[in-house]
C-alpha cells in the first residue's frame, strides 16, 4: 500500500497559513514555520489592539467634552457629576459629538448643569 506523499489536508493547513501572512516581510511570508509563528503574534497585537483601541477612544471623547465645558467655564469632573445630580444620563461619545456638532445645544446642557450645581 503506498503511503500519501502530500495530503490535501497538509496543503489546505499551509495555505490557510501562508494567506493569513501575506504582505510580511521575508520568510515570515513564504516559510510555513516563520509564518505560524508571526501570525501567532500578530494575532496578540491584533487582540490587545481591540482593547486599547476602546481605552484611546474614551480618551478622546473625555479630552473634547473637557475642552468644549472649559470654554463654559466649568472643568470636566464638575460637568459630569452635575449631570448625575440632575439626572441626565447621556454617554460621553453622544456628547463628544454634541459638543462639536450641535454647540448650542450643548451650551444648554451646561447651563443646566450648572443651574444644578448652583454656579
Amino acid at each position: 500500500m503506498p503511503r500519501a506523499v502530500d495530503g490535501t489536508k497538509h496543503k489546505d493547513r499551509r495555505k490557510k497559513i501562508l494567506d493569513l501572512a501575506k504582505g510580511y516581510y521575508g520568510r515570515r511570508s513564504t516559510n510555513n514555520r516563520v509564518a505560524k509563528d508571526a501570525i501567532a503574534k500578530a494575532g496578540k497585537y491584533a487582540y490587545r489592539g481591540r482593547k486599547e483601541r476602546k481605552r484611546d477612544f474614551r480618551k478622546l471623547w473625555i479630552a473634547r467634552i473637557s475642552a468644549a465645558v472649559q470654554a463654559e467655564g466649568l472643568n470636566y469632573s464638575q460637568f459630569m457629576h452635575g449631570l448625575v445630580l440632575a439626572n441626565i444620563e447621556i454617554n460621553r461619545k453622544a456628547l463628544s459629538n454634541m459638543a462639536i456638532e450641535d454647540k448650542t445645544s450643548f451650551s444648554a446642557l451646561v447651563a443646566q448643569v450648572k443651574v444644578v450645581l448652583g454656579k
